[in-house]
C-alpha cells in the first residue's frame, strides 16, 4: 500500500513545487517591471502613465524579462525606456524603427532616430537594443523567422492603414514570432459606427482583428485597460486634437480636450498558433 501511494504523493509534491516556483518567478518579474516603470530616470515621462498604463498593459500582454521582444515603430522611445531595462539582463529588445535609407525620407526621421539613440545610449541600463529598419513592404524583416517571443505595437496602426501596408506589417509579425508567440497592439479606437473614410488617427477595432486573424494570428483576449469613455473620437483635427498634441487653436476647445485626456484605445492580444 505504501509503495502504491509513493508515486502519486511524489507527483503531487513535484507539481506543488513547480507551481510555487512559477508563481515566485511571476512575482519577481512583476516587481522588476514595477521598479523599471517607477525608476527616477522616467520621472518626466511618467506623467503619461495614467493614460498609457504601462504596467497593466505589459502585464496583460504577458511580457517577461527573459523574452525577445520586438517593438514596432518606437518613434522617440517612450515604451522602449521601459522595455529596454526590463529585458536588458535576461532578454532582448529589437526596435523596428524608421528606414533611414528610404528615398525622400521626411526630415523628422533623422530627428526622431537621433533622439531615440540618445535615449537608449546607456548600455548598463538598456543593454544592447538592436535597431532594424522597418518600412514594409520594402524593408520588412524584423529578425530570424520564429525568433521572437513577443511583438508589440503602440498607437501606430493608423499610419499603416493610411499607407495600405498593415497586411505587410502583419506578415512580418507572423514571420518573426515563435509558435505560440504574442502580438500585442494598442491603437486609437474609432467607434464601430464611425466614418473611417478620412484619416483621423482612429481605427476600428473590428478591422484590426479581421486583418490580424486573416494573417494567421488568433485573438485570445481584449482589454479596456486603455479605454477612455470620455473621448467621442470625432474631433476636427482627429486624435491630435487631444493631449499630448492639443492641435487646436481655440483656447476653450483646447481646455475641453485637455479635460478629456488622451484618446480612447483598444488593447488586443493575439497569438501565433503553435
Amino acid at each position: 500500500m505504501l509503495k502504491t501511494l509513493t508515486k502519486p504523493i511524489a507527483s503531487i509534491v513535484a507539481g506543488a513545487c513547480f507551481v510555487t516556483m512559477t508563481l515566485t518567478q511571476a512575482a519577481m518579474a512583476n516587481e522588476h517591471l514595477k521598479n523599471v516603470i517607477e525608476a527616477q530616470e522616467r520621472a518626466e515621462e511618467s506623467v503619461r502613465d495614467k493614460y498609457r498604463n504601462p504596467y497593466e498593459t505589459l502585464s496583460f500582454f504577458g511580457a517577461e524579462p527573459n523574452m525577445t521582444i520586438v517593438e514596432l515603430a518606437p518613434s522617440g522611445g517612450w515604451y522602449s525606456e521601459i522595455l529596454g531595462p526590463y529585458v536588458a539582463k535576461e532578454g532582448k529588445l529589437i526596435a523596428g524603427h524608421f528606414n533611414m535609407e528610404r528615398e525622400n525620407a521626411p526630415a523628422y526621421f533623422t530627428r526622431a532616430m537621433a533622439a531615440y539613440k540618445e535615449r537608449i545610449a546607456d548600455k548598463e541600463r538598456f543593454g544592447d537594443i538592436d535597431i532594424v529598419p522597418f518600412d514594409p513592404p520594402a524593408k520588412s524583416r524584423l529578425g530570424e523567422s520564429g525568433s521572437a517571443d513577443m511583438v508589440l505595437s503602440f498607437r501606430s496602426v493608423h499610419g499603416w492603414k493610411r499607407d495600405g501596408v498593415f497586411g505587410d506589417v502583419l506578415k512580418s509579425v507572423y514571420d518573426v514570432l515563435k509558435p505560440g508567440g504574442t502580438f500585442g497592439i494598442v491603437g486609437h479606437r474609432l467607434p464601430e459606427d464611425g466614418d473611417d473614410s478620412e484619416f483621423t488617427g482612429y481605427v476600428k477595432q473590428s478591422w484590426v482583428i479581421e486583418m490580424a486573424e486573416a494573417a494567421g494570428l488568433k485573438l485570445v483576449e481584449s482589454s479596456e485597460i486603455n479605454a477612455n469613455p470620455n473621448d467621442p473620437a470625432n474631433h476636427e483635427n482627429g486624435v491630435w486634437s487631444l493631449p499630448p498634441s492639443l492641435s487646436v487653436k481655440d483656447e476653450a476647445l483646447k481646455e475641453r480636450n485637455r479635460k478629456i485626456g488622451e484618446s480612447d484605445r483598444f488593447t488586443l492580444k493575439f497569438v501565433k498558433a503553435s
